[in-house]
């Protein structure tokens, strides 16, 4: 057996490399047949052209990305986790946030998990909680069978370069018939200038089980541009339901280009709540296939686009069983020259007889120099189903303004009120705590 490296002393080459895929693979002390995959991405995303449509990803220079940067040893203790690292999430109040809300809590910081902890309680259940790079050497079993199936790396030139180089992320199942009733929570960390992050989670939630899972995201701003890249497979079972919660605040610093996609079999539920505040721009597009008959999945969207950011969010969802329903509501909001695009998909195929699909989106300009744009693409191919679409855009309301003035509110105190109301059926989607959270954000808008 060939010595253990010390990940703390590589030096990566520069740019994305071949050499770069082997070596991180080696530094993780990987199978092979991982090595196999992320070498056959990694050709694939070389010969892949970015999208044409979306935001404009021509300033993501590959070469000059770190991909792979080591934090410390993963903890289960909060007091021996590195002190720097330590003070940002102590900031950010994650260990009070652990205590009092959560399950379970792994934090990512750069290229690995840095802490992680699930309560003995779940642990007797028999539920498995784990950063991704442990969960392939202890449950491999898992790997061989879902791992890249939902979303394979020739799926779009980002997920290419995920699996190529992914690093840390979050593994799940939830066994037969367990419900977790308290949310488990993954927050990831960018924390360097030119750094890249690229977490795979993988969850799985076997027949008549549930799960909530919730992820942060942060980072600090920088002059050059990081780059998140995730990928997300979700395997809802008969009778199982996920809700996933993303609550991602990225400096205006960051490229955040994730692909996110679930699978519902017979009488299952998936619930993405997807809130996009942060980065530089964002192109993420949660998406179920509602598989099994009488299946159903909800897709709460929130995109908000300030100052040089351009926010293109939105959602897919593609019936394939009988009598299945699916709900699409996405919000989004601009002001000071951002763009906020909504992009969907929402098909009914030939299989899917007496299905059922809505979706509503709702665009709020807060003044003349911002953006909005939809792009929805609905298909029915049976005439038994039905399919619904509503969109609206508006400008804030001077009225609006003016009303709550008269009743002693500062217009930035009116403007804040219109917009809270606006996203209201988002936030009270959220725990209190996370709700909160994204109200504060609000203010900070």
């Amino acid at each position: 057996m060939s010595p253990k490296i010390d990940k703390s002393n590589v030096i990566f080459p520069k740019g994305l490399t071949e050499e770069t895929v082997r070596l991180i693979s080696k530094i993780k002390e990987e199978p092979e047949w991982m090595l196999k995959i992320r070498l056959e991405a990694f050709h694939t995303f070389e010969s892949m052209k970015n999208p044409k449509w979306g935001i404009d990803l021509s300033e993501i220079d590959c070469n000059n990305i770190k991909y792979y940067a080591y934090a410390g040893e993963k903890s289960k203790s909060w007091d021996d986790i590195p002190k720097d690292i330590k003070d940002t999430f102590d900031k950010l109040g994650l260990p009070e946030t652990e205590q009092k809300y959560l399950a379970g809590l792994t934090t990512q910081y750069e290229s690995e998990a840095i802490y992680h902890n699930l309560k003995s309680q779940w642990q007797e259940m028999g539920i498995i909680f784990e950063d991704t790079d442990t969960a392939l050497k202890k449950y491999p079993e898992y790997f061989n069978e879902y791992f890249g199936k939902l979303v394979p790396y020739t799926d779009n030139k980002y997920a290419a370069l995920n699996t190529a180089v992914w690093s840390g992320g979050t593994f799940i199942y939830v066994p037969k018939g367990v419900k977790l009733w308290m949310p488990v929570q993954t927050y990831f960390r960018i924390n360097m200038e030119r750094m890249g992050q690229f977490e795979r989670t993988l969850i799985i939630a076997d027949d008549d089980s549930q799960i909530h899972y919730i992820e942060g995201c942060t980072a600090p701003q920088y002059v050059n541009s990081s780059l998140h890249s995730a990928i997300v497979e979700i395997y809802v079972k008969n009778n199982a339901k996920v809700r996933y919660t993303t609550l991602q605040n990225w400096s205006k610093n960051v490229y955040n280009l994730v692909t996110k996609r679930a699978i519902t079999h017979k009488n299952g539920v998936m619930e993405w709540v997807d809130c996009n505040i942060g980065s530089r721009g964002t192109m993420k597009y949660p998406s179920v296939v509602l598989y099994g008959d009488n299946s159903h999945a909800e897709l709460l969207s929130m995109a908000m686009a300030s100052k040089d950011q351009n926010i293109d969010s939105g959602g897919k969802m593609i019936h394939i069983g009988k009598n299945t329903t699916s709900i699409i509501n996405s919000k989004t909001i601009s002001k000071e020259n951002g763009v906020a695009t909504y992009r969907g998909l929402s098909k009914i195929t030939q299989s899917a007889l007496n299905s059922r699909s809505k979706v509503d989106c709702q665009s709020l300009v807060v003044d003349k120099d911002s953006k909005s744009y939809s792009y929805p693409v609905n298909t029915v191919s049976n005439k038994s189903s039905i399919l619904e679409h509503e969109a609206s855009i508006s400008r804030l309301s001077s009225e609006k303004i003016y009303y709550l003035m008269c009743r002693g509110f500062t217009q930035e105190q009116a403007t804040k009120l219109i917009l809270s109301g606006f996203i209201q059926d988002i936030t009270d989607q959220l725990p209190m705590e996370y709700a909160v959270e994204l109200e504060r954000l609000l203010e900070l808008f």
